[in-house]
């Protein structure tokens, strides 16, 4: 099973906009999918337990039926970094499980792991979800934010994805928000100084569905 992992240059980038409309790019290809976001910090209590935003606009997504706990293994109740609401939480995040969670995933054509904030967001113990990415041997899209400061946070974050020995399939710019000035202008220096293709320019879109976000995208 090929199996992409999202990150973005900071949080709020659009990470789960790109990542859901992936998602439907591939089964408009004809691909089956499945999905998964191992840590979400920022949950609302249900009757059914935490549920987190992201993870069910993933959930929703994907072709393949899950149940949440299986696409959101850990779900957090404060909006705050994976370690420090875990610990609030009184809980420990274990590499291991996380990796297990994922291996337990059924087969499909393609998996899609978003994960939470930046590459390098801490776990604890020393670990980040980029040691997760690199555990699981998943290929790596970046989800760059266009706004003022990406064209450096861009670049760090390249060479850290590549610095952690893990695959940069590809890159995408979102518009999440208002349109930087001269984005266009930023779109062609990211082209430039990139090591890998651009997989889309998404505009600020009125209909920002994940079907819709798609038609900006391709696969890598």
């Amino acid at each position: 099973m090929r199996g992409l992992f999202i990150t973005g240059t900071d949080t709020e980038v659009g990470k789960t906009r790109i990542a859901a409309a992936m998602l439907r790019r591939a089964a408009q290809a004809g691909m089956s999918t499945v999905a998964m976001k191992p840590v979400a910090a920022g949950c609302d209590h249900t009757p059914h337990g935490w549920r987190n935003a992201d993870a069910l606009a993933l959930q929703s997504a994907a072709t393949v039926t899950l149940d949440y706990a299986t696409v959101n293994p850990v779900a957090l109740p404060e909006p705050v970094a994976p370690h420090l609401a875990a610990r609030e939480a009184g809980r420990v995040l274990s590499l291991e499980a996380l990796v297990a969670a994922y291996r337990d995933l059924p087969q499909a054509d393609l998996a899609v792991v978003e994960g939470a904030g930046g590459w390098r967001v801490p776990l604890g113990d020393g670990t980040t979800l980029a040691t997760l990415a690199k555990a699981l041997g998943l290929e790596v899209v970046l989800v760059v934010g266009l706004r003022l400061g990406c064209l450096n946070h861009a670049q760090l974050t390249a060479e850290a994805i590549r610095a952690d020995g893990c695959s940069l399939a590809g890159w995408v710019a979102n518009c999440a928000g208002r349109p930087p000035k001269r984005a266009d202008a930023q779109v062609a220096t990211l082209r430039e100084v990139l090591p890998a293709p651009c997989l889309g320019v998404v505009p600020r879109l009125s209909d920002a569905s994940a079907d819709a976000v798609s038609a900006h995208l391709t696969l890598p």
